[in-house]
């Protein structure tokens, strides 16, 4: 026990967690989930599927939610450094519309747990990264949703990251600081934003 520090985040729902790393010289060994600990941090969820991604500096990946089937995700980068983000999308949450984003890296070994109700979304901040995540519920087909990361509503600061908002979610005219340019899939590139995407 005792093995993870857990940091609620100012969004409700949303938490940073701290493994402890055993150092020396041949390296190191933690414990990057272990049931016991989360529920003792009042973290009692049920995780059925593992999932990792790679991808090159300047991808973005989101961002994404779920519609009927909403997942909590704890994620993490093994390799490299990307800055992970998580927009509240709960109708009834005082904090909805807004943003929280933290740097996850292989240094780091910072964790980010992210309940259901929320949109999600990452920017590769390396020349590679290796980004792995468990998930509360199975990916059913048809069932993703998203919003165009640089809603100005939502107003993601996104670091490194230079640009100015042309009135849609498209890459041209965005590029890190270093001249690497936005990376995104076509159907990300399209996502309508907030307001447009829920009509309350």
């Amino acid at each position: 026990m005792g093995q993870i520090k857990v940091t609620k985040c100012p969004i409700e729902g949303l938490y940073v967690i701290e493994p402890t790393v055993h150092g020396d010289k041949r390296g190191y060994f933690m414990e990057t989930y272990n049931l016991n600990d989360m529920k003792e941090a009042g973290l009692d969820m049920n995780f059925v599927q593992d999932n990792q991604s790679s991808s090159v500096k300047g991808v973005l990946r989101g961002l994404h939610f779920q519609k009927q089937y909403p997942q909590g995700k704890l994620v993490r980068a093994i390799r490299g450094t990307v800055f992970d983000v998580a927009v509240d999308l709960r109708s009834e949450s005082s904090t909805y519309g807004q943003w929280y984003g933290i740097e996850l890296s292989e240094e780091n070994h910072k964790m980010f747990y992210i309940s259901e109700g929320f949109a999600h979304g990452f920017l590769v901040l390396s020349d590679l990264a290796e980004f792995c995540y468990k998930v509360t519920d199975f990916w059913h087909p048809g069932d993703e949703g998203g919003l165009a990361w640089n809603d100005p509503a939502i107003g993601i600061q996104w670091p490194h990251l230079v640009g100015t908002y042309s009135g849609s979610a498209g890459t041209e005219g965005y590029m890190l600081d270093d001249g690497t340019l936005l990376n995104m899939t076509d159907k990300d590139q399209k996502w309508a934003t907030l307001k447009d995407t829920f009509k309350f």
